[in-house]
């Protein structure tokens, strides 16, 4: 379904991304990793998407933060698969805490990772895009970015920031063919949610139930072959912000 394709993952070595990486390369799709701090884990994904599903996968260590690090690691991923077909900004950071005791440098850490970094890679993969007159942008946002969280203001700004950074980014580009659609998923079990089994929000999950990772990747997969969705934020959270 994806054949041909080459698929860019940040936060593509563990959690969402990880499990977003080997649906996209059972579909057909050759995988780019960007991570972040850990080259075995990164590497450890490219070798099972390759051994499992024969697709091509390479890892790249990049600050998605940095714009000139992200433009120099697009590049070497064109010089490796030729060009870039879908994009998937999964790459996100959490420093929790009460607004009237947060330090500055959390504040801005969030944002510059999960909102600024998604602008970065568009920016730089928006060009490929419009060479193969098609592209798929799909940006991993979070309910907290629609209902808001406690101790998450940052985090849940720049999952809000990247709700709007979405709907322009889909009105600028599809006259080109160029789709971008948002996930928000609620909560899903991973390393990042480990420490929240006591939220209490938990209890207000409709379905009863955390989320798993897989949950999050059937949504990407529907939205890289959906080529009539651009604008959306398809909600995977058990129903919790319904």
């Amino acid at each position: 379904m994806l054949t041909g394709k080459t698929a860019v993952i940040t936060g593509g070595s563990r959690g969402l991304g990880e499990s977003i990486a080997y649906r996209l390369a059972s579909m057909g799709a050759d995988i780019a990793i960007v991570y972040r701090s850990n080259p075995s884990l990164a590497e450890s994904v490219c070798a099972a998407c390759h051994k499992s599903y024969l697709v091509k996968a390479k890892a790249y260590c990049c600050d998605v933060s940095d714009f000139g690090a992200v433009k120099e690691t697009i590049n070497a991923i064109k010089n490796d698969f030729g060009t870039v077909h879908i994009l998937v900004n999964n790459a996100g950071i959490t420093h929790d805490g009460l607004a009237a005791r947060m330090k500055e440098e959390d504040f801005d850490s969030v944002i510059a990772v999960n909102l600024k970094g998604a602008f970065n890679m568009i920016r730089h993969c928006t060009g490929l895009f419009l060479r193969n007159k098609e592209g798929c942008i799909i940006n991993i946002s979070s309910v907290t970015g629609l209902i808001g969280n406690a101790g998450q203001c940052n985090y849940a700004a720049s999952k809000a920031g990247l709700i709007g950074l979405t709907k322009s980014i889909a009105r600028e580009l599809a006259p080109r063919g160029i789709r971008c659609n948002a996930i928000a998923p609620g909560f899903i079990a991973t390393e990042m949610t480990a420490h929240q089994t006591e939220n209490p929000l938990l209890e207000r999950i409709p379905l009863g139930r955390m989320g798993e990772a897989d949950d999050v990747a059937d949504a990407v997969a529907y939205l890289a072959t959906a080529g009539y969705v651009t604008g959306e934020v398809l909600k995977v959270d058990g129903g919790i912000a319904m």
